[in-house]
Order: structure tokens, then sequence, then C-alpha cells
């Protein structure tokens, strides 16, 4: 047996004693070290192990189970509070693991993280749930808990990975008509702090809905070029993205010839960026109100799709979704583009409606509707698209026949999922439209989780299919965007809210994800408003309406830009002759002739100049010019039938008006014409040559 030495054995008691002693003193500094403010947390933290929470206080944003995007920057936390002795307030950030928590007071009702904070907190919280609590407490008894409510939340692993691409808009509705450069068109980041960018000011003319195509490389956007309500731009989106005047379409040119006006409402551009899809002869229910968080009423009650081709550079009709009997409206691809969805209700005819030539119709037509007497309700419809020669429609299951009004289909970007808007009646901006999603596959739609109690509409799936952007007045009159989480089963959570893009006294309207780099500088150039042309379709536009005094101004500068230009002169012709300035107009023509020695319409304007000077020779030879340069021109053989009739050639001037209606069969001057001379001649058939 080993003996140990005596002092050996006195020195173990001494170190243990000495270690207790020094664990002992570590401890009392700790505690000497911790401010009030920290015991009172511990304490609190404590007490509320074995009391809970008691009520009187909710956590009113973010909503309990709200998922984050991973690159967001820090969202502000509110509650409400209704305990009157609650004057401060503890956040307990509570990680539960080994990381422990994040504990702040504030003497607000809100809690924003700093960006050290929050990163923790995110990367705590990847794809697992964090407690967020709040306590309230009172200055006066600081360890007691006076009030208190917990939520989990969570960082998803998907990022959103694109920018959103909306514009910010003026309230109510009227003051925005009448100050179009308090509009801008913005493209933000939501990992950053700054406002998003504004890509587009101070266009002096209204600009609409817009959307891209599936690579983010077209953009197509409704703009009011020269009062035309149907011009639409479609260009290339890159960093210095040109709006020209080449570059603009209009809808007007869909069957130009009936001269019925149309605004090519709710377009949207192909997938591949080949075609586009709008609403044309579109007559619409427009009422603006004097309320600024509903500051219009507006729905379409009559319309066809139409199809514009790239390519071809035509305009046809989408047959399925073409039926007069009914209005068909916001047309929406699926991302193969082989599937087109749209809205349809029954095309309910009105006197006012029948007579009227203008586009937005008058407060009368909408009085029913306004005082609650008749509903108006959509049904979606998919037909395939078929290379534009479209299909037999057929309702959506769960958003048609529902007795609801459900509209704004968007495809999800894998095309397993359709996100739709529903509300009680009509389409845009109604308070109790709600957000719902259905699978492709059949199936009863799900109300979203992310709606929100005001509003939730204009929606747009991110490009990865992880992430829908869309609008809502949930905090007031001006619309903010907001963000969703869906998973591969098409499960939604609670609303995000976007706050670095909330512009003051702006709301926040057509949101839309972009497919590209969500840092790439993006300028909007306007480059269409003062060139030639632009002053000539003014021109025109002021013609076709009969502002005679407008158009002719209109004509001169147009004139002054571009001297050689026929149709300007052709236009101001017209505009002369209807003023009674019938020297000018001749002259005008003949101007036109000169620059443009075939130009068909100088010669058949000319024509109905020296026809009502009854000038018949003149007339006749200008006639028979434009149709020798253009024998599909209906107008001249209409026009020279005529002369033929004032002459007495009634059967050359029958023939003429049947040539005028077999190009065209739609003329309705060539059936009157012809009619007014077969009478004639039944009563006085001796006469007739």
């Amino acid at each position: 047996m080993t003996k140990i030495p005596r002092n050996s054995v006195l020195k173990i008691p001494c170190l243990l004693i000495s270690f207790v002693f020094y664990i002992g003193l570590i401890c009392l500094l700790q505690s000497c070290s911790q401010t009030p403010e920290e015991k009172y947390i511990e304490i609190l933290i404590s007490n509320l192990k074995q009391e809970g929470t008691p009520g009187k206080l909710s956590i009113t944003y973010p909503s309990d189970g709200t998922i984050f995007p991973p690159e967001i920057v820090p969202p502000t936390f509110i509650w409400d509070e209704t305990d009157q002795r609650a004057n401060k307030w503890l956040v307990i950030v509570d990680f539960n693991n080994e990381n422990g928590r994040i504990t702040v007071f504030t003497e607000k009702k809100i809690w924003r993280p700093t960006s050290g904070q929050w990163e923790i907190i995110k990367k705590n919280s990847i794809e697992k749930d964090i407690q967020i609590t709040v306590l309230g407490n009172n200055s006066d008894e600081p360890e007691k808990i006076v009030s208190g409510s917990s939520i989990t939340v969570r960082t998803s692993k998907d990022q959103v990975g694109a920018p959103v691409f909306f514009r910010a808009v003026t309230l109510p509705f009227e003051f925005t008509v009448n100050n179009l450069h308090t509009v801008s068109w913005r493209l933000g980041n939501i990992a950053s702090e700054s406002q998003p960018t504004a890509v587009l000011t101070d266009l002096p003319v209204c600009g609409n809905c817009h959307s891209f195509s599936s690579d983010g490389n077209t953009l197509a956007m409704d703009v009011d070029y020269a009062n035309d309500k149907g011009s639409y731009v479609i260009t290339n989106f890159t960093k210095e993205t040109i709006l020209s005047q080449d570059k603009i379409i209009t809808w007007s040119d869909y069957k130009r010839d009936e001269k019925e006006y149309t605004f090519g409402l709710l377009s949207q551009i192909s997938p591949d960026g080949r075609y586009v899809l709008s609403t044309v002869k579109d007559r619409s229910i427009f009422v603006p109100k004097n309320d600024l968080n509903y500051s219009q009423l507006f729905f379409p009650i009559k319309g066809i799709i139409a199809v514009y081709d790239r390519e071809t550079q035509k305009f046809w009709s989408l047959p399925g979704a073409d039926d007069p009997k009914y209005v068909q409206s916001n047309a929406s691809w699926s991302p193969d583009g082989k599937y087109v969805i749209f809205a349809r209700a029954p095309y309910r005819k009105h006197k006012l409606v029948e007579s009227s030539n203008q586009v937005v119709l008058p407060t009368d037509v909408a009085a029913d509707y306004i005082e609650g007497k008749r509903s108006f309700q959509y049904d979606l419809f998919r037909i395939p698209f078929n290379e534009g020669r479209g299909g037999n429609p057929e309702p959506l299951p769960g958003a048609s026949n529902n007795g609801k009004s459900n509209y704004f289909a968007k495809y999800s970007p894998d095309g397993k999922w359709i996100v739709f808007t529903q509300a009680q009646n009509f389409m845009l901006l109604q308070p109790d439209s709600r957000l719902f999603i259905l699978s492709t596959q059949g199936g009863k739609p799900r109300e979203m989780t992310c709606n929100t109690s005001n509003m939730n509409s204009w929606h747009s799936w991110s490009p990865n299919g992880k992430w829908l952007v869309f609008s809502s007045k949930e905090r007031g009159p001006f619309t903010q965007l907001y963000l969703t989480h869906i998973d591969e089963d098409g499960n939604d959570s609670p609303p995000v809210l976007l706050e670095n893009f909330i512009i003051p006294d702006r709301g926040a309207n057509i949101p839309e994800f972009v497919n590209i780099n969500p840092d790439q500088e993006i300028n909007l150039i306007e480059n269409f408003l003062y060139s030639g042309n632009y002053f000539l379709r003014i021109g025109y536009f002021k013609l076709e309406t009969g502002n005679l005094e407008e158009a002719l101004k209109a004509l001169d500068k147009a004139i002054l830009q571009s001297p050689e230009e026929p149709l300007a002169f052709v236009y101001r012709g017209q505009v002369k002759e209807r003023l009674g300035d019938i020297t000018g107009a001749i002259k005008d023509c003949n101007q036109a002739i000169r620059v443009d020695p075939e130009n068909v319409l100088a010669y058949n304007n000319r024509g109905i100049i020296h026809t009502s000077l009854k000038n018949y020779e003149e007339a006749m030879d200008d006639f028979n010019k434009a149709i020798s340069l253009d024998p599909e021109c209906y107008e001249a053989y209409v026009n020279r039938g005529i002369i033929k009739a004032y002459q007495g050639f009634s059967r050359e001037a029958i023939d003429d008006f049947n040539t005028a209606i077999k190009i065209n069969p739609d003329n309705e001057m060539a059936y009157s014409r012809k009619k007014t001379v077969e009478e004639n001649m039944s009563k006085n058939p001796l006469r007739t040559p």
C-alpha cells in the first residue's frame, strides 16, 4: 500500500475550497455586472416560464406562421396593447437552440431588428420555427408581466430571386388623370433598404397594364400614344429601354374600318414574347367616386379577345374567346403558351351601349350596378391557343358557376397551379376580393392563407414559382405590396409586407416579377411623344372624334416636323374640307400626291372634294386613278358609283356598288346607295340608261 504524504493530503481540501470560492466570485461579479434591465429581463423570462403569457396583447404583424424570404430586409413587428398599465415591452426572440435568444426592451408598440439582429434571426430560422414573444411591462412594477403574446415565424431556403416592376400612383383616380406627372414606374429589390428605383417618370400620357415575356427580355405596356387608347408598346427590356414610336402598335388597327374604338384592355404578352392577347371592341363601365379608398368602379361589359402576332404583324380574333354574346377579357397564358384562361360573362345589351361609339360608357349605364340592383359576375374559361386558332371554351372547375365573380387567373411557372381573384361582383378594385389557388389537375379551389381583410388582387408569380406578390389595401387607401410563399403542395403562408416598397402617398399596383437579376439597372426612356408621327396620330384621332380645331393644330405640327409625310397632308386636307376651306383642302391633297404620287387616299379624298364642287370629270379621274393604284379600294368604287348615279348611269353605278360590297361586305354606304339607285330605277324605268 502506497502512503500519501501528509502535506499532499492537506493540499486537496485547500484546492477544493479555492475552486468553490473562485466560482462563487465569478457568479458574484457577473451578478454585479448585470444592469437593472438585464436583471428584469431574467426575472420576466423566469416568470414567463412559470406563468405563461397573459392576454390583452396581440401581435398584429407578422402573423403566426409567417415565412420570410432569405434575402428580405428586416420587417417591423407590430402589436396591439389593451392593458393600460403597460408602458414598455420586452421582445424575446427564442431560437430554441444553443444560440440562445435575442431580447430587446422598447417603449413603442413596434420593433424593427437591426440588420445584424435580423441576419442572426434568419440564420437560426432557416426551415425551422423560432418563437417571437412580446411581454407588456410597467415601469413601476418592473418584475411583473401585465400582458403578452407569442408567434412563430421561419425563414425559407427559397429565394425570391427577381425584382418587382410596379406602378406608383396618387389618389383619387380623377386627380391622377389630371396629374399624370405624379405617376412613376418602379423596379424594386426586396433585399434593398432603398425605395424601388423610379425607372420611368413624368410620362404625360396614361400608361397602364404591363407584362413581360418569361425570360424577362421583353416588356409590353399600354400607353395612350397620340390619344389612341389602343396604343401598346412592345420593346426589349434592357439597361436603356427606349420607348419609341416604331415599337408601338395599336389595337385600334383590328378591323379599323368598322370605326369602332377600342382600348385594348388588360393585354398580356405570351411567354415566348411572340404573341399578345387583348380585349378589343370593348365597352366598359367607369364611374369615378369621391372616395380615397375606392375612387373608381371599372369593369368591361363587352369585348372579345384578339391576337397580335409580332412576326407577321397581323391582328385577328381568338376563336373560342370572340363570341359577341359574351364579354371576354383578362386573358392569361399558360407557361408553355399552349392554353389561355380568360374571364367571361354574358353581354347584356343596353340601348346606351348600342348607341354609344365611346369605349367608356356614361354613368347612366352603371346605375343599376352602383345601386346594387344588378350583379355582374365573371367565370373563368380555358381554351387551347393552338397557334392562334383557339378552340372550344371550357369553364374552369371551381372558378365558374359559383355565384361569384372570378378573374385575374395566373398560372404558376411550372403549370401546376392557378391563382385567381374572386369577389362577389365586378372585376377591378373590389374591397371583398380574395385570392384562391386551384390545381390544374382539378379539385376544389382553396382560399389562400395570405389574404388580408381588405382587397387582395393584382398578383404575380416569381420566376422560380416559390413566391407570389400581390396588392392589398390592408393598411389604408394606398395599395401596398405583399409576398406569400407557396410550397410544392400549393400551401401558402401569411402575408409579408414589402416595407421598403412603400412610397409615401402613393399606391403600388400592377406588380409583376421580372426574370432578371435583382440588382440589374434599368432605365425606361420615352422617345415617342414629340416625333412627327406622334402629332400625326393625335391629328388623326382628333379628326375622327370631330375635334377639328385641335386636329388642325396637331397636323400643322406634324407637317412642320415631317414635311415629307403624305398622310399629314391627307388628314389636314380632310380637316380643312370639313372646316370649309376647300381651296386649302385641295392644295393639301395636291401636296400629298407630290410627295407620294401613288397615295390612294389622297386621290380618293381629292375626288370627294371635287364631287362636292360638282366637278364630276375631275372627280372621276381621281377615283379612276385610286382604283388603278389599288383595285381593292372599295371607297373609291362607292364614290365613283355616286358620280355615275348623279350623271344618270344607274346600271354602271350599281356595278360599282356591287364591287365595293364584294370587297367589303360590311360597307353600309354601298348598300344604301345601291338601294336608292334601284328604287329610282323601279320608279322611272324608261329614264334609266
